[in-house]
């Protein structure tokens, strides 16, 4: 594995404001607030997530795909959910 691209993901805690995600070394927090689909998911489900790729995250019980960039540099991607 390189320093940039993991190769496990695990939901390592769950709040009313949203959860904390390991990616290899890297800790990332996901609010609700910008991650809404995730609000709602039951514990089961938001912590089968996968990583297909060191690129790409997949939690295939909610169908929600994110780059894992994303997470860490969000304001090269600027869309965020309206949900």
């Amino acid at each position: 594995m390189t320093s940039n691209i993991p190769d496990d993901v695990e939901v390592a805690n769950v709040s009313k404001h949203g959860f904390w995600l390991l990616l290899g070394d890297r800790e990332v927090f996901l609010p609700f607030e910008q991650f809404p689909w995730f609000r709602d998911a039951p514990i089961g489900k938001l912590v089968n997530v996968q990583l297909p790729s060191g690129h790409h995250l997949y939690w295939p019980d909610l169908d929600v795909d994110l780059a894992v960039e994303s997470l860490f540099t969000p304001e090269r991607f600027p869309l965020v959910s309206k949900h």
